[in-house]
C-alpha cells in the first residue's frame, strides 16, 4: 500500500467533538492570556448553558480571535473551522488535530468541511466559523463568503454570534507584532430555528453582515483606547495604504516607525497610541481614519478597472504545500517556482515555472471573488484545481491585487458582491 500524503490523511479523519485537551488548553488561555489583552465581555443573550448543538459565528478581527471569542464561553467546547493550509504548519498541525479543528479551503466549495460540521451537529456538538473566511485586512469587515446563507439553512441549528471590537488594533494585518490594548466582545443570538426556516438565503446573509460589521478605527475614535504600538505603529503600513491622497500617486507611500509619508510629495502623518493619524502640517491631505483611506483606494481601483483593457502584473515567487512533510519556521508554503501574476477582466493568470518546468494557469474572475492571506501583506493565496497556490510579489502590491480582483469579480456580475447600501 502506498504511503498517504498529508491531504489524504486529513480527509481520512472523521472529526469528533473535542475532549479533555480542549478543556485543559482553554483553562490555560483563560488564566494566562485573557487578562493580558484587557478583554471586556458582554452577553446580550447568555447561551452558555444552551443544550444541544448550535453554531457560533464571529467577525474575524485578528489572529487572536480564537481567544477573544472562545475563552468567554469556556468551558463550552467548540469545533473551530480553520483554513486548510494552516494544517500544514508544524506548530499548528498537532494542536489542530488534538482540538478537533475542521479544515476548510477558503473561498472555494469544500464538501468535506460541510460533512464534518454535520457530523458534529449530529453528536450535539457546537461549531465556530468566521464567515468572512479570513481575518480583517483593513480593520473593518468584508461581506460574508459565498454560500454562508446556504450553510446556515443546511445545518438548521440556532445561531449565536460574537462581535469583537479592538481585535484588529492588537494585531493589524500589515504587522506581525502584538499590540496589547482594549478588546470588547459582545455576544447575542443571531437566528432562531424559526428565523432560519422563514428567511431566504439572501436575507440571512444580509442580517449576518449587519450584525457582524465593525470598524475598529471608527470604534476607537470614540473610546481613545491606547495600544502598545511602541515605535513601529506604522511600520509597513504602506502595504495596506499604498495610494497618496494628495498627489494621487500609487506605491509612493512609506510606513516607517510611527509615521507614514509619500516619497513623491511629502504628504504624511504621525500615528499615536490610539491609531490616530495627525497630518505633518496644514498642507497634508490625510483621511480621518485608516478605514476611510482604505475605502478611498477601493474607489480609485473601481475607476481603473472600468477600462475593459485593464491589466496589472507583478513578478512573484510561487509557493505550494509539501505532500509528505509539514512546514517549519512559521512558513506558509514552500517556494517551488517564480513567474508573473497578471490581473485582468478575465481573472488571474500565472505564467512562470514550477520546479524546473514551465507552469501556466488561469482562474476566471467569476470563480475568484478574493484571496486568502496567511500571515501579513507580503503574500496571498488561492486554490487552482483544488491545490493551494501562494504568491510572493517582489513589490508591496498585494492590496492592489486584492482590490482589483474583488472589483473585477463584482463588475463582471460575480456572486460575492459588496454590502448593500441602506
Amino acid at each position: 500500500m502506498s504511503k498517504l500524503n498529508n491531504e489524504q490523511k486529513m480527509y481520512k479523519r472523521k472529526i469528533k467533538r473535542p475532549g479533555i485537551v480542549y478543556l485543559l488548553l482553554g483553562g490555560i488561555w483563560k488564566l494566562l492570556m485573557f487578562k493580558k489583552y484587557h478583554v471586556k465581555v458582554t452577553f446580550k443573550k447568555d447561551f452558555r448553558k444552551e443544550k444541544g448543538p448550535y453554531l457560533l459565528v464571529s467577525n474575524h478581527a485578528s489572529r487572536m480571535d480564537y481567544i477573544f471569542m472562545g475563552v468567554p464561553v469556556y468551558p463550552n467546547r467548540f469545533n473551530f473551522v480553520a483554513g486548510y493550509n494552516e494544517f500544514y504548519r508544524s506548530h499548528l498541525q498537532l494542536v489542530f488535530k488534538m482540538l478537533k479543528v475542521i479544515p476548510k479551503k477558503n473561498f472555494v466549495p469544500d464538501v468535506y468541511t460541510i460533512k464534518e460540521m454535520k457530523r458534529i451537529v449530529r453528536e450535539k456538538g457546537k461549531v465556530v466559523i468566521f464567515p468572512e473566511g479570513m481575518n480583517s485586512i483593513s480593520g473593518a469587515n468584508q461581506p460574508v463568503a459565498i454560500g454562508t446563507g446556504k450553510l446556515i439553512k443546511h445545518l438548521n441549528i440556532p445561531v449565536y454570534y460574537s462581535l469583537i471590537q479592538g481585535g484588529y488594533l492588537t494585531s493589524p494585518k500589515y504587522a506581525l507584532d502584538e499590540r496589547r490594548g482594549r478588546v470588547d466582545v459582545t455576544y447575542d443570538q443571531l437566528f432562531t430555528l424559526d428565523e432560519i426556516k422563514e428567511l431566504s438565503v439572501e436575507e440571512i446573509e444580509d442580517k449576518m453582515n449587519k450584525a457582524l460589521y465593525n470598524d475598529d478605527f471608527e470604534w476607537n475614535k470614540i473610546h481613545k483606547y491606547k495600544y502598545n504600538i511602541k515605535d513601529k505603529g506604522a511600520e509597513n503600513l504602506h502595504h495596506l495604504l499604498f495610494y497618496c491622497p494628495k498627489c494621487h500617486k500609487q506605491f509612493t507611500m512609506k510606513g516607517e516607525g510611527n509615521k507614514i509619508y509619500c516619497s513623491n510629495c511629502g504628504n504624511g502623518a504621525n500615528m499615536d497610541q490610539t491609531y490616530t493619524l495627525t497630518p505633518f502640517d496644514e498642507t497634508c491631505v490625510i483621511p480621518d481614519t485608516q478605514t476611510k483611506w482604505f475605502n478611498m483606494q477601493r474607489e480609485v481601483i473601481k475607476e481603473e478597472i472600468k477600462d475593459p483593457n485593464f491589466t496589472f502584473s507583478a513578478k512573484v515567487k510561487l509557493g505550494m504545500l509539501p505532500k509528505y512533510k509539514y512546514l517549519k519556521d512559521l512558513k506558509t508554503s514552500e517556494i517551488v517556482g517564480e513567474g508573473e501574476v497578471i490581473i485582468s477582466h478575465q481573472g488571474l493568470t500565472y505564467k512562470g515555472t514550477k520546479g524546473n518546468e514551465e507552469f501556466n494557469f488561469s482562474i476566471k474572475s467569476e470563480d475568484l471573488p478574493t484571496y486568502g492571506m496567511c500571515t501579513d501583506m507580503t503574500r496571498f493565496y488561492t486554490f487552482y484545481k483544488g491545490e493551494f497556490v501562494e504568491f510572493y510579489p517582489e513589490e508591496p502590491v498585494v492590496e492592489k491585487i486584492f482590490l482589483a480582483t474583488e472589483e473585477i469579480h463584482r463588475l463582471n456580475g460575480g456572486r460575492w458582491q459588496d454590502f448593500k447600501k441602506d
